[in-house]
């Protein structure tokens, strides 16, 4: 961020009507009537406060497990990326991190730090504040387990700290406060033999068995209790099914595709024929893992 940028002129960096294709990980997205990207977290809570107490606002980080319809987002648009990214160790075992730090970074200083197990975040597509969202997890690992507390911002821009235990969490999902996430304490473990290899090893069995470097939101949907959604989409035939620019990957059919030309409504057509086509298979009902949002065109 420029140096010189101040707080009080943050209403001259506020972009509007700002395509969500430039923002998202799919590359499809109608325009937000505001956006803005933050210097800090006085930022975001001098923004919030100057906006009308009715403005929807939706936080974003990377733009990864978002849909966002071609009609766009009436409201506010926050990205904490670039923005909420310290990232330091507080204690032996501790962590101290913002919501806009990469999952992957994360994951990659865990291990520097000889910290452990945090080698799953690097699976993760997204920031640490959609992780704690959702209680985002790859490898068998999960976000909240390792939750110590997180501190909040509400609506009127206030910070609040929290304790973990004021929130319920399970697969792909969490209960709490209704504020945003600023950032979080993680504790782990000492693992000092641990090393970079191990992460390694992981992202080359991702890129091997996912469409890395395709455009993707990463999984779509949550995997049914005892079952894997890929599985039972791809038994159902749908491997390489199209609508229009999206379509189910050969690779791994729990990832839909943007071949460049697809816009959200095919995306969102595609989500609705493989939830239809499953159910009607396998009498199983998917439900999406990834957030839909915003008006359709």
């Amino acid at each position: 961020m420029n140096a010189q940028v101040t707080r009080d002129d943050f209403a001259a960096r506020v972009l509007y009507d700002e395509p969500m294709s430039k923002h998202t990980s799919w590359h499809v997205g109608g325009p937000a009537d505001m956006f803005f990207k933050p210097v800090d977290v006085a930022d975001v809570s001098a923004f919030l406060r100057s906006i009308a107490p009715q403005t929807p606002v939706l936080w974003i980080g990377l733009g990864s497990n978002l849909l966002v319809r071609d009609g766009g987002i009436r409201g506010a648009v926050i990205e904490t990326h670039g923005a909420l990214g310290h990232l330091e160790r507080v204690s032996p075992t501790v962590i101290e991190a913002g919501a806009g730090v990469p999952c992957a970074k994360l994951a990659k200083q865990c291990i520097k730090w000889g910290l452990g197990p945090a080698e799953f975040f690097a699976g993760i597509p997204g920031t640490l504040g959609g992780a704690l969202a959702m209680n985002a997890g790859a490898f068998g690992g999960e976000t909240w387990p390792h939750v110590v507390s997180v501190t909040t911002m509400d609506r009127n821009g206030t910070v609040h700290q929290r304790q973990a235990s004021e929130y319920r969490y399970g697969y792909r999902h969490v209960d709490g406060p209704h504020d945003w996430f600023l950032g979080a304490r993680l504790q782990f473990a000492l693992q000092p033999g641990v090393s970079g290899d191990d992460i390694r090893a992981l992202l080359a069995r991702r890129k091997a068995t996912q469409p890395i470097g395709e455009w993707s939101c990463g999984s779509v949907f949550t995997n049914p209790p005892g079952n894997h959604a890929a599985h039972l989409i791809e038994r159902a035939g749908l491997k390489g099914q199209r609508i229009g620019g999206a379509r189910v990957s050969e690779m791994h059919a729990n990832f839909i595709v943007n071949d460049g030309t697809a816009c959200a409504r095919d995306i969102e057509s595609l989500i609705e024929y493989v939830q239809a086509t499953v159910q009607r298979t396998h009498g199983v009902a998917l439900t999406t893992e990834v957030r839909m949002v915003g008006e359709p065109a």
